[in-house]
């Protein structure tokens, strides 16, 4: 199959998809061993969606599953340090496995381990979204992990479907994926109700979809589909669309393309818009930081905001937290994530970029504000 092919159906016009796998997909339920056959298929899929130029993060469960077969625990319910146990050999299994099946098409594997406090604290959510972006812009594909070995919530919830839409967030990814071994959304348990249609479509998640989660079960759990539509939830308000699919066909992604049965669920807006609101609205400033003419005519055409225009700083912040930028008059002109605490903003002002590492010791961003973390009052964003 071609790229352009791939890259076509629910996939297309995407710059940065995030694809998660359940378990069920990796790990044989019978014997525990992972199943490599289809991995090597997926990566094909995953090699086919780079060369048409896009970006690809996976989030992946399984190194409990994998874990747990290799220690020999056998099949019942496992105790906390188990299951954690279990997590820390399942996680270089599944490293290694990705790593060759991705390297035979020539693409360079990264392991990110996280938590979900990563995704909700805000400092260590921009550590892990600075890293995940940077690995994406060298062409790597970084496959995300639950941090099983530490966490605990993340064992018990099994929440990988959420991890996911919280990587959405980070990447901005325009598609999330969910694979696992359903099709898709059904208005019943389709085992039971022999008129249970299929929801071929979701444009907005109503309590009336959400019933029909709670309605439907799986071979891996009545939440399974539940957590699908809270993770939809989370990766549509962030101006993604997602798609639950069935990953028992050989090549998913490629099924996709081909027409596969599967659902949509509707975005709300486009990544940037979504990411440009949230900056604008929900987050509490922690202070301000006043600029130059120079600097406000910058940000109005686009600009990030740099040291050099910087006059003063005012409140007491940290790296990431959301501060004003105000004119010299006192004007709010803008508000965004700020890439420096504001002790580090006091000694870079009126600096260049590169004598930041003379200054602080370390050698940060080379912007006070990037302009995607960045939202101009009275200019019109792009989309």
């Amino acid at each position: 199959m071609s790229a352009v092919t791939i890259a076509t159906g629910p996939l297309a016009a995407a710059r940065r998809i995030v694809v998660k796998i359940g378990s069920s997909l990796l790990v044989d339920p019978e014997s525990g061993e992972l199943q490599v056959g289809w991995l090597d298929a997926l990566a094909h899929d995953v090699a086919e969606l780079r060369r048409a130029g896009v970006e690809v993060v996976i989030v992946s469960s399984g190194a409990v599953a994998l874990g747990r077969h290799g220690l020999g625990l056998g099949h019942g319910v496992l105790k906390l340090e188990e299951s954690q146990a279990a997590a820390s050999v399942g996680q270089v299994w599944l490293a290694h496995t990705y790593r060759e099946a991705l390297a035979r098409r020539g693409l360079e594997t990264a392991q990110i381990l996280l938590t979900l406090g990563d995704s909700e604290q805000r400092r260590r959510y921009l550590n892990a979204r600075n890293t995940l972006k940077t690995l994406l812009g060298l062409g790597a594909v970084p496959v995300v992990n639950e941090n099983d070995t530490v966490a605990t919530s993340e064992i018990r919830y099994g929440d990988n479907d959420r991890l996911a839409a919280r990587v959405v967030q980070m990447v901005s990814a325009d598609r999330l994926v969910l694979l696992s071994d359903v099709e898709g959304l059904f208005s019943a348990d389709p085992a039971l109700s022999p008129d249970a249609r299929f929801i071929p479509l979701v444009e907005r998640i109503t309590d009336a979809i959400e019933a029909m989660a709670t309605g439907v079960r799986t071979p891996t759990g009545s939440g399974g589909m539940v957590t699908k539509i809270a993770a939809a939830r989370i990766a549509t308000a962030a101006g993604c669309d997602v798609i639950i699919a069935s990953g028992r066909r050989p090549r998913p992604l490629q099924a996709l393309a081909d027409g596969a049965r599967h659902t949509r669920f509707q975005a709300e807006a486009t990544p940037r818009a979504a990411r440009k609101q949230w900056i604008a609205g929900s987050l509490e400033l922690r202070g301000a930081v006043v600029v130059d003419d120079g600097a406000v005519s910058a940000l109005g055409r686009g600009n990030s905001l740099l040291a050099a225009g910087l006059v003063a700083v005012e409140g007491d912040f940290q790296r990431g937290d959301a501060v004003a930028i105000r004119d010299a008059r006192g004007n709010t002109v803008a508000q965004g994530l700020v890439a420096y605490s504001s002790a580090e903003a006091q000694q870079l002002r009126g600096l260049r970029s590169e004598e930041f590492g003379q200054v602080l010791g370390y050698i940060g961003r080379d912007e006070l504000v990037h302009r995607d973390d960045m939202v101009v009052f009275g200019h019109k964003e792009q989309q």
